[in-house]
């Protein structure tokens, strides 16, 4: 699931005083003053805990030089806790138990403890100590609302803030190397693909003294869907609206494993296997195993999103070793369907960070988490230190050569500088909107995006003549904005039969999808039949109900 597509101009908005009810100046410099009253009455240390459903392998404990220039700056120690294994299963004990962290990171298990009353309402504090909260999000605040009962504002939403899409963030990843030695092949479907795997493997059954592995996926734990389930949607035309398809004319949502298109997907990667062409350990390996696995280059292809093998393919070109790191492709079923990658969503705004009941400074926090927001820091998470990590030349933000090339190249570098650390999940401006100076919050522009690229992709792209990995991709315009967002970030409310049903569907996926893709291909068609009854008695079509209705007033919401 991603993060993601938002394609509209940043929209300002007046801010209110941190104290009484008087309109600021619409004047950039009054909401300056004002951000910067809210954080200078008190520096003194403190640290705030936080619990995050997400991992992040770059955080260092606030000890990189970014880590420390924000303590020095806000006086705030941040403490983040991660789950080991499910996080549902941590957000759970918390909810059960009611002690919490000062902050949570909950993503789509949001709910959970939105519904254990575990939550502060924000809405209040952003009101009186929030203005770069309110600058930022603008229009969007009334996306952060819960739900047309509940306008509570519980979390602040975690992605970029009129993000514009430049790099497709979900595909089927192919090595350079075997595009090159195949003379740059077409490659639109299933078949396509496969041909290419086949026959780079053929004549290559070893790298670098190892068995060379055809296809490889990851499904360990949650990450099954980015890996095994989402691309069977993406493949036949589908949105990224996590377990869900949903009908662009109808607006009718069904769970999306339930759909016939994707009976074909499942039964090519059980044809994959059946020949010998995906990674016999796929549905054992663990996240680590596979990304050292991708590191040895000796992977041809994965089916994946970027953030989950971005890493490892770092580890690659450090070693030089170019040509086995990924260019991403449009796959599909066949070519009567279309990649939707990037299809908008406008703002998705379903999952964020919330401060919890037990915090016992709230308005520290939240003036902290507004902080975060203002220019000053989000450039400083996203630029680095100025005259360390960048420098001024002509009054612009411009990073020297060599330290492009580690930003590139070194897994480490978030690491070791603490740029990017905490950006996601917090509030943050997306990728290519402009700070006052009319530079962007971000580094990533098309330019920057090219310009970062290896000898190899640019050789790659050029054959397909093409410039970004994005012009390999459908392009947004054709096709509309959805206005329910993303419907992975829909809550479905804990205390219904909605929740049990789901919480059984995404248990008998991950049981039965690895089953019928290991399954001899005589004995496919009757797995599915069979996988599709028990969902059908677990109660899918109940829970396709309940979720219309919930998607209907998402709708409702924000398109008033």
């Amino acid at each position: 699931m991603k993060k993601s597509r938002k394609m509209v101009a940043l929209t300002m908005v007046a801010a209110l005083a941190l104290t009484g009810c008087s309109m600021m100046s619409e004047n950039s410099k009054d909401t300056e003053t004002v951000a910067n009253s809210a954080t200078k009455d008190d520096k003194s240390p403190i640290t705030i805990t936080m619990f995050s459903a997400d991992q992040n392998t770059n955080y260092e404990n606030m000890q990189s030089p970014v880590g420390k220039r924000i303590t020095e700056l806000t006086g705030v120690t941040l403490k983040i806790d991660y789950p080991v294994g499910d996080p549902k299963q941590k957000v759970a004990l918390m909810s059960a138990s009611g002690e919490y962290p000062d902050l949570i990171f909950a993503k789509n298990d949001s709910n959970i403890i939105a519904d254990a009353g575990g939550f502060v309402d924000l809405a209040p504090l952003i009101d009186k100590y929030g203005p770069n909260l309110k600058k930022l999000y603008g229009d969007y605040l009334k996306r952060l609302k819960w739900s047309k009962d509940d306008k509570a504002i519980y979390y602040l939403g975690t992605f970029g803030v009129n993000e514009q899409q430049w790099e497709p963030k979900d595909g089927f990843q192919l090595q350079h190397q075997v595009v090159k030695e195949l003379g740059y092949p077409k490659l639109k479907t299933l078949n396509d693909y496969e041909n290419a795997i086949k026959a780079f493997k053929e004549k290559h059954p070893t790298i670098d003294g190892k068995p060379t592995l055809g296809l490889s996926l990851l499904a360990d734990d949650w990450r099954i869907a980015q890996s095994v389930t989402n691309p069977a949607v993406f493949a036949t035309g589908g949105s990224d609206d996590g377990e869900w398809y949903i009908d662009e004319k109808t607006q009718k949502p069904v769970l999306h494993l339930t759909r016939p298109e994707e009976k074909e997907y499942f039964k090519w990667l059980n044809h994959m296997n059946d020949i010998g062409l995906l990674d016999p350990e796929s549905f054992v390996q663990k996240y680590d195993q596979y990304k050292a696995k991708i590191a040895s280059g000796r992977v041809l292809a994965i089916i994946d999103s970027k953030w989950q093998y971005s890493e490892a393919e770092k580890s690659l070109k450090q070693a030089g070793k170019s040509e086995l790191t990924y260019g991403m492709y449009p796959i599909t079923l066949n070519e009567s369907f279309k990649n939707k990658n990037f299809q908008s969503a406008g703002y998705s705004a379903g999952w964020g960070v919330a401060i919890s009941k037990s915090a016992k400074d709230p308005v520290r926090i939240i003036k902290f988490l507004d902080w975060l927001a203002s220019d000053e820091a989000q450039i400083l998470n996203n630029w680095g230190i100025e005259g360390v990590n960048y420098k001024i030349e002509n009054g612009k933000r411009v990073i020297p050569k060599e330290e492009m090339d580690q930003r590139v190249k070194d897994p480490q570098y978030g690491k070791k500088t603490g740029i990017g650390v905490y950006g996601y999940p917090f509030s943050q401006h997306g990728d290519g909107v402009k700070d006052p100076s009319g530079q962007t919050y971000t580094i990533k522009s098309e330019q920057q995006i090219i310009d970062g690229y290896t000898t190899v992709e640019k050789e790659v792209l050029a054959k397909y003549n093409a410039k970004m990995w994005q012009d390999l991709y459908p392009k947004a315009s054709e096709f509309p904005s959805k206005p329910w967002g993303a419907a992975w970030q829909i809550n479905i409310p804990q205390d219904t039969d909605g929740a049990i049903i789901f919480q059984k569907a995404l248990e008998l996926s991950r049981k039965r999808i690895p089953e019928l893709i290991m399954a001899s291909p005589k004995k496919f068609d009757e797995l599915w039949e069979s996988f599709q009854k028990e969902l059908e008695q677990a109660g899918v079509k109940k829970l396709e109900t309940q979720f219309d209705a919930l998607l209907k007033e998402r709708i409702k919401m924000w398109n008033e």
